[in-house]
């Protein structure tokens, strides 16, 4: 290893953002370190391009690991020496908190207090970024803000807000380095399949390809600040290269309907009458709603000069063609 190179490392390292951030990180000439829980099957889809090719210079390295597991997390701390160290971890399925309420706070909310602690304890210099969510918000009006108050509706803001307040008082308490982005929803092609915005680009795919009549969806109301994970990623990166720690709402500042992400999507393929292919599923309904999110992103855009590079449309774009092009589809229209 490099000594003179920085080191990070990374939880949730096998999900979208993680995977975009060890882009990024490698990109800056970084060794990134990697948390990865045991599991019968490999989950390392989304770094598969990096890490073969990355391990073989020795820059990438991935350690199994558990945010439920606070030895672990200390040992890895004590022997990798970090100087970032990005919680991208969770149970980040909003619905699904409400059918695993515990594992959410545990995973979500506790795995943060465990990573701080492990800092404290083995008295790391290292600069500690938490992932927050707009999830917080709730139902608070917009725009949201750093000073908005937080009005969680789910079980997963409800643990994402007990990170976000620990993170917090660490860096209050202890002097810590430690810092958290209020991320609004950022999607990808390495969206997970089963959140709403992929599942839409997907279906729409499959039906294009004759293996799907319908798709199921909850709310098509709900109306939420879509931005591009890659864009996020690098906000993230930019808050612990800073000469003092603080909280930062990332967004795009625009608000969009799940029926808007549709109407788009289908209009991309050449359909209008998208209706008769969408279903709606009291299943994927969540029992307490948020209505309205849109963030301001003021504070990032001056203090960290950060600014969204991708919008919406050209966002769904990006995810409609992934997802036709896997299956040998292809839009009909240039939109």
């Amino acid at each position: 290893m490099n000594g003179q190179r920085k080191v990070a490392l990374v939880t949730g390292v096998t999900g979208q953002d993680g995977s975009y951030l060890v882009e990024f990180l490698l990109a800056k000439d970084y060794d990134v370190h990697g948390i990865v829980r045991r599991s019968s099957v490999f989950n390392t889809g989304r770094i598969g391009h990096i890490y073969p090719q990355a391990h073989e210079r020795e820059r990438v390295f991935l350690h199994y690991g558990d945010l439920a597991d606070a030895s672990s997390l200390a040992r890895l701390i004590e022997r990798i020496n970090p100087d970032e160290i990005y919680n991208l971890g969770a149970q980040s399925h909003v619905r699904v908190s409400f059918d695993v309420p515990e594992y959410t706070a545990d995973i979500s909310g506790l795995g943060a207090l465990r990573i701080l602690e492990a800092l404290r304890e083995t008295r790391s210099h290292a600069k500690y970024y938490q992932a927050s969510s707009s999830e917080m918000y709730g139902a608070s009006p917009p725009p949201q803000n750093e000073h908005t108050p937080f009005r969680p509706r789910s079980p997963y803001g409800i643990a994402k807000l007990f990170a976000h307040w620990t993170t917090v008082n660490y860096r209050e308490a202890y002097n810590m380095f430690a810092c958290s982005g209020i991320l609004f929803n950022h999607e990808s092609s390495r969206r997970g399949e089963n959140f709403v915005t992929r599942k839409i680009t997907i279906s729409i795919a499959e039906l294009l390809a004759g293996k799907r009549d319908k798709i199921y969806l909850g709310n098509l109301d709900a109306r939420r600040d879509w931005g591009y994970a890659p864009d996020y990623v690098e906000a993230m990166w930019r808050m612990l290269q800073q000469s003092e720690p603080d909280d930062y709402v990332i967004a795009t500042g625009e608000m969009h309907s799940v029926r808007d992400f549709l109407a788009e999507a289908f209009r991309l393929v050449g359909i209008d009458a998208w209706e008769r292919f969408v279903e709606i599923d009291q299943r994927y309904i969540r029992p307490t709603e948020i209505d309205v999110l849109r963030g301001d992103s003021s504070k990032a855009r001056e203090k960290l000069g950060w600014r969204p590079t991708t919008g919406f449309y050209e966002l769904v774009r990006i995810m409609l063609e992934h997802d036709c092009q896997a299956l040998g589809v292809s839009l009909s229209k240039s939109g």
